[in-house]
C-alpha cells in the first residue's frame, strides 16, 4: 500500500504536489517565497483546507528566511482564497509567534519553522484521529459516497471525510467509495479516484447529478465530505453540489457526516449565512480544457463552495470526537477540549 504527502518541508523549500496535474503526472513544485506560495494556493496547486493552511504557515517561513515584512507576506497569503478558516487559523498561529519577537531574524526563523512543522504535524494526527473516531459508523460492509477531494492531497496526509474510508478499510471493512466527479474542476474524479487506486481501496466514480439515483439503485450506507468553514450552528461550507448531496442523503433516509479538523470549526461565525463564498474565473465552467463549451456571450455564476444547513448534517466528526446536534453546544466544547490538549 501506497502512501504519499502533498506538502513537505526540504532543504528550506516547500515542496508541493501539483494537483493540477493528477492523474496525468505526478509532478512537484518547489516554491522559495511566500508570492510562490499564495500563487499556488490561489491557483488550486494546492487545495483543500488543511492543505491550504499547512502551506501558507510555510509561506511565513519562506518570507523570514529571506527577511521580507512579514505583515505584508501575511496580508498577501490571507487574499489568497477567502473561504477556508483554516488559512487564517494557521496564519494567526504563526502571528503569535513572530508578533512582537524580542530574539534576531535566526532565532525568529527558527521558531517559525517549529510552529509550521507543529502544524503540519497536528494536522496528520488529527486525521488518523478523525478515521478512528468515525469507525463505529461504518458497516463491515458499506456502501460509501463522498464528494470533492478530502484525502492526502487536501491535508498533510491521510485525509479527513476520504481518510475516514481509507481508515476503515485498513481496518479490515469492506468498504466501497462511490465519488461524485466534482464539477467544475473534477477534483472527485481525478483527485479522489487517483488517491483511491494508489490505495487499492474500491471506488466507483460517477456523475454528480447521479447521487440521488445511486442512493435510489445502491442502497448509500452514509455520505462523507469534508468541509471548509463550520459556522458555530453547524452550517457548513464546502465544495459546491454539497448541498444538494445533502438534500438527496435526507430524502433517502441517508446518514450525512461531516468530517474536519477543529480547526475548520469557526466560533467567531455565527451561521453559514456569514461565510465568504468565493467565486472563480468563469473558464473553469466555460471550457473543458482549452475547448470552449458554453456559447460566448453566455453569462456564468461559478461559486466554489455552497452551505449546507447544519439541520441536514446527521453529525460532525473531529479529531476530538463527534459534535452531534445542537451544535452550538458541541461543537464550541470540542473546540475547548482540542485546545486544552494541546496546551
Amino acid at each position: 500500500m501506497s502512501t504519499f504527502r502533498s506538502i513537505a518541508w526540504e532543504g528550506g523549500r516547500l515542496v508541493l504536489l501539483d494537483q493540477r496535474r493528477i492523474p496525468e503526472e505526478k509532478t512537484f513544485l518547489e516554491l522559495e517565497t511566500p508570492d510562490e506560495v499564495a500563487e499556488a494556493i490561489r491557483t488550486m496547486a494546492v487545495r483543500g483546507a488543511p492543505a491550504i493552511g499547512a502551506a501558507a504557515a510555510f509561506g511565513v517561513v519562506l518570507a523570514a528566511r529571506r527577511g521580507e515584512d512579514l505583515e505584508g507576506a501575511d496580508a498577501l497569503l490571507r487574499a489568497s482564497r477567502p473561504t477556508a478558516v483554516n488559512l487564517f487559523w494557521a496564519l494567526d498561529r504563526m502571528k503569535r509567534v513572530w508578533a512582537g519577537f524580542a530574539g534576531g531574524r535566526e532565532e525568529l526563523v527558527g521558531a517559525l519553522e517549529a510552529e509550521a512543522l507543529k502544524i503540519a504535524e497536528e494536522d496528520v494526527a488529527a486525521n488518523k484521529a478523525i478515521g478512528r473516531n468515525a469507525l463505529p459508523l461504518i458497516p463491515d460492509e458499506a456502501k460509501i459516497l463522498h464528494h470533492c477531494n478530502t484525502g492526502s492531497l487536501a491535508t498533510v496526509d491521510y485525509g479527513t471525510a476520504l481518510g475516514i474510508i481509507r481508515i476503515a478499510h485498513e481496518a479490515g471493512k469492506k468498504v466501497h467509495a462511490f465519488l461524485d466527479e466534482t464539477r467544475p474542476r473534477l477534483q472527485g474524479a481525478r483527485l479522489s479516484a487517483w488517491e483511491l487506486r494508489e490505495l487499492g481501496i474500491p471506488h466507483t466514480v460517477i456523475a454528480d447529478g447521479a447521487s440521488g439515483h445511486v442512493m435510489q439503485k445502491f442502497g448509500i450506507d452514509l455520505v462523507v465530505v469534508g468541509a471548509d468553514r463550520i459556522a458555530r450552528n453547524g452550517d457548513t461550507a464546502n465544495k459546491i453540489g454539497t448541498y444538494n448531496l445533502a438534500l438527496a442523503a435526507r430524502y433517502h433516509g441517508v446518514p450525512f457526516y461531516v468530517a474536519a479538523p477543529t480547526s475548520t470549526i469557526d466560533l467567531e461565525t455565527a451561521a453559514g449565512a456569514e461565510i465568504p463564498i468565493e467565486e472563480r474565473s468563469p473558464e473553469e465552467l466555460t471550457h473543458c480544457g482549452p475547448v470552449r463549451v458554453v456559447p460566448e456571450g453566455s453569462p456564468v455564476y461559478n461559486p466554489a463552495f455552497d452551505v449546507t444547513p447544519a439541520e441536514l448534517i446527521t453529525a460532525i466528526v473531529t479529531e476530538a470526537g463527534l459534535a452531534y446536534p445542537p451544535f452550538e453546544e458541541s461543537l464550541p466544547a470540542l473546540v475547548r477540549k482540542t485546545e486544552e490538549e494541546r496546551s
